[in-house]
């Protein structure tokens, strides 16, 4: 589904979820129709410029399965930077982040498509403190390696955990704030 509540295209949209999502409900740090995992929700607009905008970076962590195994020098690539085109056709050069092969990624829920059973995969979890336009796709696609799957699970202490596609967890403010490591 598209991570927005209007569209003048025919697609799914977070309003087709069966949930009464308060009036003025938007999505914080949206995901691309091709994504998956946690999205946050909100009433309150002071929490995008807190969490994106401040001068504090705070952590998102994804899963991320790329066709072809992932050498080392590859990831130590993406672990110190890669570079990346962003929008306006401008090269920019990622910041450091966290990276690491996984052997079981955990996710509780099946992918919604099926993958060609003679490739070679590699789950990668990426941490990172950015997010500009695509980034974690380009970001694999510069060590020449094709994002199959992206399932974002974290923002700072805030986890998907268990939470399946399409449903919704209601978390009160204080603790919304105290697991984003913002302050009110």
């Amino acid at each position: 589904m598209v991570s927005q509540f209007v569209s003048s295209h025919d697609v799914t949209l977070l309003g087709d979820i069966n949930f009464m999502f308060p009036e003025g409900t938007h999505a914080i740090g949206r995901l691309d129709n091709h994504s998956e995992g946690l999205l946050l929700l909100t009433t309150n607009k002071k929490i995008t410029r807190l969490l994106f905008q401040g001068s504090q970076p705070h952590k998102r962590t994804y899963l991320v399965l790329v066709k072809n195994k992932v050498s080392d020098e590859n990831l130590e690539l993406l672990r110190t930077g890669v570079s990346i085109c962003v929008r306006g056709g401008e090269q920019y050069l990622s910041t450091p982040c966290d990276v690491e092969i996984l052997t079981d990624p955990g996710l509780h829920f099946p992918p919604p498509y099926v993958l060609a059973g003679h490739v070679e995969y590699t789950w990668l979890r990426i941490t990172l403190t950015e997010g500009k336009f695509h980034q974690v796709r380009k970001m694999v696609a510069a060590i020449r390696h094709k994002c199959r799957r992206l399932v974002r699970v974290s923002i700072e202490d805030l986890s998907l955990g268990d939470l399946q596609p399409g449903c919704v967890k209601e978390i009160p403010e204080q603790e919304f704030f105290t697991l984003l490591k913002l302050e009110k």
